[in-house]
């Protein structure tokens, strides 16, 4: 029987629980917002930002100025400048500062305006913009955008290994983030959504919580009797696993990692890093695959072929693999943003192939509530390292 999610006219719904359950609004003040601000959150792969390069970045619904020193330090300060409010990314780089390309107002990695060049009588201790604090990892920019003292920065030691290729991958889909958390721990779109695949109708699948998020586990006949362990989800907004090498000079299998973060209500970037084992001239033969593949991608972005699928000019069937990125991401973009930009939850009707779109949903609420009433948020470690 389906679990209809609508509630009826006659059912009161307080305030309060109605914002609980508010995953996708992350813009300030709102509790999914507060809520994904107490993480670091990767906004931009570190090879997208030279020294002395400036960028403007969007997220949760806030703008900012990501730029990287002369000396190689990235930082993020505040959008505009406090004098005249211009655009700070069109400011250039002197040192580890930023110099307003309107006025010349001068501010230093913290924030702190340090000169004024029009003032005779400056007045620079008085001028601050927000800065937030920045770190690199497994080529990543990742940023704190919260309040207080940052927690430690999670470290993934297996993608920092020597061995084989790290490669970073960026995305910007124009759907909630949460349309994309979803399908995570959706173990049978599987069969239809990846058709090609191979991969079968579970049988049964259940979710449970963990120390890190949650795990999906399933039974693919009715006579299975132990259960197959399946997807993970760490939580807020990250994947975590291994996957079979898909290039013939691979020598193991690549690790890859995968967050999804909100650019407003209405789009996401997903940001990862996968570690390719790789070596000698077979990398040199997977790098020129590679860049063959880009500029292959350059001219058929995948948001123009999915809008194409969406549109019923294209059907799926018709798009063909790559080795950078293959027709699931493809489909995936299809499915998700054909939900619409923010998914109407109030209209569906979930069965118990959903368990771990239940378990995701209830994990946010309950983690939303305690923010909300100022009680302990569960202290989520990090993930194992993943076998499959």
């Amino acid at each position: 029987m389906a679990i209809a999610t609508r509630r009826s006219p006659a059912e009161k719904v307080k305030d309060s629980d109605a914002e609980w359950r508010d995953f996708v609004h992350t813009g300030p003040g709102t509790l999914a917002g507060r809520y994904l601000r107490m993480f670091w959150q990767p906004i931009c792969r570190s090879r997208d930002l030279e020294p002395a390069q400036t960028k403007p970045v969007r997220v949760m619904g806030e703008d900012y100025t990501l730029y990287r020193g002369e000396g190689g330090t990235a930082h993020l300060t505040a959008f505009r400048c406090a004098h005249r409010g211009t655009q700070l990314s069109a400011a250039w780089v002197e040192g580890d500062h930023l110099r307003c390309y309107y006025h010349g107002w001068k501010y230093d990695a913290t924030g702190q305006c340090v000169e004024q060049p029009g003032e005779a009588e400056p007045f620079c201790e008085r001028i601050r913009i927000r800065s937030c604090p920045v770190q690199e990892h497994i080529g990543l920019i990742f940023a704190y955008l919260g309040e207080g003292e940052p927690p430690q920065l999670p470290r993934y030691p297996e993608l920092e290994d020597a061995e084989g290729l790290l490669e970073n991958w960026y995305e910007e889909w124009p759907c909630n983030y949460f349309n994309r958390l979803e399908n995570a721990p959706d173990l049978t779109h599987v069969h239809f959504v990846h058709h090609q695949s191979g991969a079968t109708i579970p049988y049964r699948i259940q979710a449970v919580e963990t120390d890190y998020g949650m795990q999906t586990l399933t039974l693919r006949t009715p006579d299975q009797q132990e259960w197959t362990p399946g997807t993970h989800f760490q939580m807020p907004n990250t994947n975590f696993w291994v996957g079979n090498p898909k290039d013939p000079g691979e020598t193991g299998p690549r690790i890859y990692i995968m967050w999804r973060v909100p650019v407003d209500d209405e789009h996401h970037m997903i940001l990862g890093s996968q570690r390719v084992r790789v070596a000698g001239e077979a990398a040199e033969r997977y790098l020129a695959r590679r860049q063959e593949a880009e500029e292959l991608q350059q001219r058929a972005p995948m948001a123009e072929v999915g809008s194409a699928v969406l549109a019923g000019k294209l059907k799926t069937k018709y798009i063909a693999e790559s080795r950078w990125w293959d027709v699931n991401s493809v489909q995936d973009y299809v499915t998700l943003v054909g939900q619409g930009a923010i998914a109407d939850r109030e209209a569906e009707h979930l069965g118990q192939e959903d368990v771990g779109i239940v378990l995701l949903r209830s994990l946010y609420t309950r983690e939303l509530r305690a923010l909300a009433e100022g009680k302990a948020l569960k202290p989520w470690a990090r993930q194992p390292r993943p076998t499959r």
